[in-house]
């Protein structure tokens, strides 16, 4: 799990990085279901740390495919 943001118990499904290593979104599952993910970078400056790079953690999807296809449409290095 990237980010202490997202509660623990959500289920992280997949966690695509880019191929710098500086990159990654999580797509997971909420209890009740549904799914979302985050996009997430890692700097020097950061430490090392997950930080998150935008705020799509509050939109709902019914399908695990369906938030992968919205994560791909969202974040351009995804694609």
């Amino acid at each position: 799990m990237s980010d202490s943001r997202i509660p623990r118990d959500w289920t992280m499904l997949e966690s695509p990085e880019n191929e710098q290593h500086n990159r990654c979104v999580d797509i997971f599952r909420r209890p009740d279901g549904t799914f979302g993910f985050e996009e997430f970078r890692r700097d020097v400056e950061d430490r090392g740390r997950w930080t998150p790079v935008s705020y799509f953690l509050g939109n709902v999807y019914a399908t695990r495919e369906a938030a992968r296809e919205a994560a791909v449409q969202a974040v351009a290095w995804l694609r």
